[in-house]
């Protein structure tokens, strides 16, 4: 230990007599091991660390799959797996909801959660303050509860510990708030902030069609995912059996709640952690090129210290310490970094990420830093030490001040990874570059300038008829129509980039069975909203006031379903059956009055789903509760859209005030939203790239310099002979030119195999994209060749007198 800390003051002496070699790596270690460990923060937060939840390992997604497609559960179907499951603890249903909350100061619309009576005894937490749900309080007539999320009890409520027992409004209901969840439940699953129990009628309990249920289950103890898998699909056969024409081709399955929350991340989020490595491995080797060429001045220093009795493992044990100190002094400091980073990923990452805003310097990233500042420092330093302690001190002596020709090998070897390293880089992020044009280059299908978008949501007290919240949309319809700066307006049951529900339509002429369905994302609108939004009518008519209810049924479908429903035909004036069935139980047949364009309602990377619309005057009675009696208000405007707002309000308010406007954005903004993940990653790599490429011209100028300085003799010899200045800058490029060379080979082969990791980032984009592969190269090369040039012209210029008499 003695002689540990003896090393380590010697080594903290010689770093201090080397302030700009010191502070120069100590910054470069910190930059790279600081936004390592941010990038790592993140992918722990999302990734690995686990749900607040009792045991989330055995918490398992249980859900319906119908054609190989992974889909919510009906009720019916959640009641007959309760009644025949053997193997799961709980089976516990829940759906989210928009709740307009009243009772303080001003109504507020909430995302809420409906949850089965057993949901808090399923992820094992208890409330912060009072209780969760009795079975009683889950039942059709049982009494009005609630429990609040932390974050609701803090923003609206200013954290009064005596909010429990209080009556608030719920959609236009008393309802007593009997519970506040702690802090660690603000992650919610639906996104919710408040819960309220399911209490399904029995009519509801008996319905086997309407799918939109998310059911968690936890497995009993000792059983494994295997054995349910094995159970659900027994279970699903049987209730294909028991009801064929609701869930003929359905089954069921179950996999980890964890794996289903992560797995659209996951590929980024590695992504990005490998790059960030790669900008780590890249900078260790610079670093380890300085060491050795500090190595080249220190070797007489160290076969002094030899000469006079030093042992190689004491040299080795001092030149270790000094580098180990180095990586200390920047994983210190790296922890600041990584804390601004962090900060800045929270800040500026993609909105729907989950549990990014977890990411923190925490004990697991503390681990972190710890193992790779070790790590980095045995990477930089190991080879350099072992090198300076190896040489023996006579033929040091004799070399003087220059070194070996092994040690320019080992330094253009490095210079020749961190050239492959960068090109890996740069091509991946040109490869997403690429996407990300590409996906600013599509058409969404209607045009998003100057509409601002809104939420409106009616509650059930008042408005339990369909008529009653038809009657509510309209009347809102024609007010947002006549406000001020409004051009064009309409309502739609769910806006484009706001996902939706869907039905199975069966075009006539096909047997109506679920076998003849097409799965079709459903629309119902108002008749200015087509227009209001220009989704372009390629055929037949839109809506008009005359599409009311007692005239004849109608719908418009889009370009995609009327290729699926009627191949070769023309759609207009077919009959599809869809939603409902008439009053003799038969299907209701809807007719095409009109074909519009494909709009990208789900996805800007994803092609148009089918897609049909039906007129707000003939929404089936039905629909009222699968929409659950909301809609977006669309308004264009000239000016600023966010200009319409006020008009909006007011136009709520003046239909019912005690209705809330909210989710209030432009389309512009929801675009941009949809695009964020993407342009985030790409903007991280990018940046990594470009790092990396600035510490790979940097090492090549580095070994280059070096060189030149190795061979002024040789080139002072060579002027004095008559070798003109181009000769000299072609000698030293060439050998630029060869690392780079040798570098950009490795690095293209790499790059082909590393590239088909971003295959499902990519959009309309090959993963050996040819151009990029060659724009990336090309860039690099450029580079590598310009800091080759600076020392070279520097060698041109020399004095033959002043080279010849150099050591």
């Amino acid at each position: 230990m003695e002689g540990l800390l003896r090393s380590v003051r010697v080594a903290a002496r010689a770093l201090r007599r080397t302030p700009t070699f010191t502070v120069s790596v100590v910054l470069t270690l910190a930059l790279c091991i600081g936004g390592t460990a941010a990038v790592f923060g993140a992918v722990y937060a999302v990734l690995f660390r686990p749900l607040p939840w009792a045991q989330p390992e055995r918490v398992m997604l249980v859900r319906e799959l119908w054609r190989g497609h992974v889909g919510a559960m009906s009720v019916g179907n959640w009641a007959d797996l309760r009644r025949r499951d053997r193997l799961f603890e709980y089976l516990v249903p829940t759906y989210p909801q928009q709740l307009n909350l009243a009772g303080l100061d001003q109504p507020e619309n909430v995302p809420a959660a409906r949850v089965g009576a057993d949901y808090f005894r399923l992820i094992g937490v208890a409330p912060a303050l009072g209780r969760t749900f009795a079975p009683d309080e889950d039942t059709p007539g049982g009494a009005q509860v609630t429990v609040l999320s932390d974050r609701l009890w803090r923003r609206r409520f200013g954290a009064d510990r005596s909010v429990v027992g209080r009556e608030v409004r719920l959609d236009g209901r008393p309802a007593t708030v009997i519970g506040v969840m702690p802090a660690s439940l603000d992650f919610a699953l639906l996104g919710e902030q408040l819960w309220v129990p399911t209490a399904f009628t029995p009519e509801r309990l008996a319905q086997h069609d309407d799918h939109y249920l998310t059911v968690l289950g936890r497995l009993r103890p000792g059983v494994t995912l295997a054995e349910a898998q094995a159970e659900l699909a027994d279970i699903g056969r049987e209730l294909a059996q028991s009801f064929p024409q609701e869930n003929q081709e359905r089954s069921l399955g179950a996999s980890p709640l964890m794996e289903e929350l992560v797995q659209d991340y996951r590929p980024r989020l590695f992504v990005l952690l490998g790059a960030v490595g790669f900008v780590l491995l890249i900078a260790c080797a610079n670093i380890a090129n300085l060491l050795l060429a500090q190595g080249a001045a220190r070797g007489r220093e160290m076969a002094i210290r030899a000469a006079v009795g030093a042992g190689r493992g004491h040299l080795l044990r001092q030149a270790l310490a000094e580098n180990l100190l180095l990586a200390g002094l920047g994983g210190g400091l790296g922890v600041l970094v990584a804390h601004w980073a962090i900060q800045g990923l929270t800040a500026f990452g993609p909105p729907d990420v989950p549990r990014l805003a977890e990411a923190r310097v925490d004990g697991p990233m503390l681990a972190f830093m710890l193992a790779i500042t070790l790590g980095a420092g045995l990477l930089f330093g190991l080879v350099p030490a072992l090198r300076l302690a190896a040489r023996p001190p006579h033929a040091v002596l004799k070399e003087g001040r220059t070194g070996g020709v092994h040690r320019d090998r080992l330094r253009s070897a490095l210079v020749v990874v961190e050239i492959a390293l960068a090109l890996i880089l740069l091509t991946g992020a040109g490869l997403l570059i690429r996407s990300a044009a590409a996906l600013n280059r599509v058409e969404p299908g209607y045009d998003p300038t100057g509409v601002v978008a809104a939420r409106v949501s009616l509650p059930t007290t008042g408005y339990e008829a369909p008529d009653q919240a038809r009657s509510a949309f309209e009347r809102l319809g024609e007010r947002v129509a006549v406000a001020p700066g409004v051009t064009a307006s309409g309502l739609a049951s769910v806006g484009p980039l706001e996902g939706g529900g869907t039905n199975g339509l069966v075009p006539e002429g096909r047997p109506y069975e679920i076998a003849s369905a097409i799965n079709s994302s459903r629309r119902i609108v108002s008749p200015g909203y087509l227009a209001a939004m220009r989704i372009a009518l390629r055929r037949g008519r839109g809506f008009t006031d005359q599409d009311r209810e007692g005239a004849p049924l109608v719908m418009i479908i889009n370009e995609r379903l009327a290729r699926e429903a009627f191949p070769g035909q023309d759609p207009i004036g077919k009959r599809i059956a869809c939603c409902d069935a008439g009053p003799d139980g038969l299907p209701s047949w809807k007719t095409v009055v009109g074909v519009v364009s494909d709009v990208r309602a789900q996805d800007m990377s994803q092609p148009a789903d089918p897609e049909f619309y039906l007129p707000l005057a003939q929404t089936p009675r039905a629909a009222w509760d699968w929409i659950q009696r909301s809609m977006t208000v669309a308004a264009r405007g000239t000016a600023d859209p966010m200009r319409l707002v006020p008009g909006l309000r007011d136009a709520v308010r003046a239909v019912d005030p005690a209705v809330p406007l909210y989710q209030v954005g432009t389309m512009d903004d929801r675009i941009t939203r949809s695009l964020a993940q993407a342009r985030f990653s790409t903007a991280l790599l990018t940046a990594f790239g470009a790092v990396a490429l600035l510490l790979a011209a940097i090492g090549v100028f580095g070994v280059i310099s070096y060189g030149v300085s190795q061979r002024t003799q040789e080139i002072g010899v060579r002027v004095a002979l008559g070798a003109g200045q181009g000769d000299v800058v072609r000698l030293i490029v060439r050998h630029g030119a060869a690392l780079a060379g040798a570098g950009l080979l490795i690095g293209l082969a790499g790059a082909l195999a590393a590239t088909r990791l971003l295959a499902t980032l990519l959009y309309q984009v090959s993963p050996t994209d040819p151009p990029t592969f060659l724009l990336g190269a090309t860039v690099l090369g450029t580079c590598a060749l310009a800091a080759a040039a600076l020392p070279a012209l520097r060698a041109a210029r020399l004095d033959p007198a002043i080279a010849l008499r150099a050591e």
